[in-house]
């Protein structure tokens, strides 16, 4: 079982940044070994997928609504995702979550079936 832990959530200004974190463990847990994503869910909406990322994190997926303002990157020797947003505006007020998946780097990652394990979730609030 892998466990996912996200952080960096919190009240920003439109037009402001944030960078979430999502770290990861497990026994006998080998961090390179997953595709990693974020996605978010604004209340009444959802999951929406917002990005991913290989497992040398040289191959990235993003959502056309984030593409240019949201970057994902990892950290393999820290077992550890981010998400940096940057220009954020109320559309992108919702709680966001981090999924592993132990699937190959592919369209099913832009999808919430292509993973099998998820974090509890961080809140993102923009005030306008």
């Amino acid at each position: 079982q892998v466990q996912l832990v996200e952080s960096g959530g919190g009240l920003v200004q439109a037009g402001g940044s944030l960078r979430l974190s999502c770290a990861a463990s497990a026994s006998g847990f080998t961090f390179s070994s997953y595709t990693m994503g974020w996605f978010r869910q604004a209340p009444g909406k959802d999951r929406e997928f917002v990005a991913a990322i290989s497992w040398t994190g040289e191959s990235t997926y993003d959502a056309d609504s984030v593409k240019g303002r949201f970057t994902i990157s990892r950290d393999n020797a820290k077992n550890m995702v981010y998400l940096q947003m940057n220009s954020l505006g109320s559309e992108d007020t919702a709680v966001y979550y981090c999924a592993a998946s132990t699937r190959g780097f592919g369209p099913v990652l832009k999808t919430k079936y292509g993973y099998a394990y998820w974090g509890q979730g961080t809140q993102v609030t923009v005030s306008s």
